[in-house]
This record gives C-alpha cells, sequence and structure tokens, in this order.
C-alpha cells in the first residue's frame, strides 16, 4: 500500500474547495441565464405591447388612453433597465465565480503535480534500493557457490 504523502491532505483540501467552487459556479451560470431569461421575456413584452399599441393607435385612441401607454412604456422601459442591470451583475457575479474555480483548480493542479513528482521520486529511491538488494544477494550467492566449489 502506496505511503500517503503530506500533500495528500492538501490535495483532499484543495480538491473540496474546488469542488465547491465548481457548485458556486454553477449557481451563478443559473442565476445569469435566468436574469436574462427574464430580461428577454421583458423585451418580448414590450415588442407585444407596442404592437397593440399600433393596433390601437390605428383605430383611434383617445388622450387618456394615450397617456395611460405612455405611463405603461415608462413603466416597462424602468423593468427594463433594471432587469438589464441585474444581468450585468450576474455577468460580474459569475465572472468573479469562474476565476475563483479557475484559481482553486490551478492550486490542486500544482499540489498534483508536486504530489506525483514525490511519489516518483520515492519510487526511484524504492526501485534503487530493490536494485542494491537483488545485487547485494546475488553476491552473496557467487561467494556461497564460490566457496563451496574451492572447498
Amino acid at each position: 500500500m502506496p505511503q500517503k504523502l503530506p500533500l495528500d491532505t492538501l490535495i483532499e483540501l484543495a480538491r473540496g474547495k474546488t469542488d465547491d467552487a465548481a457548485r458556486r459556479l454553477g449557481a451563478l451560470q443559473s442565476a445569469q441565464l435566468d436574469a436574462k431569461q427574464k430580461l428577454g421575456i421583458l423585451l418580448q413584452y414590450r415588442l407585444d405591447y407596442l404592437a397593440q399599441l399600433q393596433v390601437q393607435m390605428q383605430q383611434g385612441v383617445s388622450t387618456s388612453q394615450w397617456l395611460n401607454y405612455q405611463d405603461f412604456l415608462a413603466t416597462l422601459d424602468g423593468a427594463i433597465a433594471q432587469q438589464r442591470g441585474m444581468v450585468q451583475q450576474a455577468d460580474v457575479r459569475l465572472e468573479h465565480g469562474r476565476n475563483d474555480w479557475q484559481q482553486n483548480k490551478r492550486r490542486l493542479n500544482s499540489f498534483d503535480t508536486l504530489a506525483e513528482r514525490a511519489r516518483v521520486q520515492a519510487q526511484m529511491v524504492q526501485n534503487k534500493r530493490e536494485q542494491r538488494d537483488s545485487d547485494e544477494r546475488a553476491a552473496r550467492q557467487f561467494f556461497v557457490r564460490r566457496a563451496a566449489s574451492a572447498s
């Protein structure tokens, strides 16, 4: 069974942080997608409302109806502006989340690389030890045979 390296604890911690960052990134991506979809719905609603206004204007619109349409469009434009702000905030949070995940991933990869180097080095030491032991056994057997054939 391979010996547990001190780096293995750091790797486990880094892997946990990377997994957490990946989960947060997924949630941020969902939030960004949701904000964009809501903006799309508002924009489509505005287009539909303008089309309805065009039809009403062809049939004739009273001043009070015209003012109501204008007020509603202004309110709708305010909601669209607010939602655009939310999309921008979601984009910024997503970018920060992506950077956080990448930073954690790089850290994990660095620890993995260091651990692999340590394992390779330990394996080389083990191989040299086994070769030395094998050479010593072969030399002893040679001297035992030589001594036995000399007697």
